[in-house]
């Protein structure tokens, strides 16, 4: 099975967040509040997509009283949030080499030498994931089992050719497409604030699509104020 494969490679580990500064009334007298700092405004700033998911998310009770993150393809940023809503924190991710929101019908059944290079996407949608047993029954996040998509950090055995590290520290997304499908994210990030979060009952993902409108991916946004004015991504 990919998943099997995948999981020990890494490279996409698929086989088988809103932030929301809160608005402080000042009374007459009161001590202003300190100005914001560019560096922490910087640390958690998300793309408009981003906003209106989290923004829905918060509103409806999507999550379910889980913990979830929303992860922006085109930003290849990922945002964690608890069960509550809180923002945990923001950090860069690696995704699929390919642009494409879809994973190729049975491609959780294929040997990593079978997957062309369009095949190489990391699908977008909402994700119930939780934690599962991968290869060297070593226990990952599957996002989507089926398809062979985890979340889980750089593997150890990644080939140095593929500059994954740097890649992730480079101050763009341009080069952050390298995996199969998976997602790759820093793993002090993963083990400090990740798995605590998921590893008892598990979370959703979301994953923003590259090329579909947002609302095809989650229809509820289409009731969501505001849906004319967005544009699709």
């Amino acid at each position: 099975m990919i998943h099997v494969l995948l999981a020990l490679a890494g490279l996409a580990l698929t086989a088988p967040v809103p932030a929301r500064a809160a608005d402080s009334a000042q009374s007459a007298g009161s001590t202003p509040a300190a100005p914001v700092s560019a560096e922490a405004e910087d640390a958690m700033s998300q793309s408009a997509a981003t906003t209106r998911v989290a923004d829905w998310i918060a509103a409806s009770g999507d999550n379910g009283s889980l913990p979830y993150i929303i992860i922006d393809k085109a930003e290849a940023s990922l945002f964690l949030f608890d069960a509550t809503g809180k923002a945990i924190g923001k950090v860069p991710v690696l995704i699929g080499v390919a642009v494409g929101d879809d994973a190729t019908p049975g491609i959780g059944s294929k040997n990593l030498a079978e997957i062309g290079p369009a095949e190489k996407t990391t699908p977008a949608g909402r994700f119930l994931a939780k934690y599962g047993l991968a290869a060297g029954k070593q226990k990952v996040l599957w996002v989507d089992y089926a398809t062979s998509v985890a979340l889980h950090p750089i593997p150890k055995g990644a080939s140095p050719k593929e500059r994954r590290r740097q890649r992730m520290l480079s101050p763009t997304a341009d080069d952050n497409r390298i995996t199969f499908g998976c997602v790759n994210v820093p793993m002090a990030f993963y083990g400090k604030s990740v798995r605590p979060l998921f590893q008892k009952k598990g979370g959703y993902v979301y994953i923003l699509p590259d090329t579909k409108p947002l609302e095809a991916v989650f229809p509820a946004l289409w009731a969501q104020p505001g849906v004319n004015g967005s544009a699709p991504r």
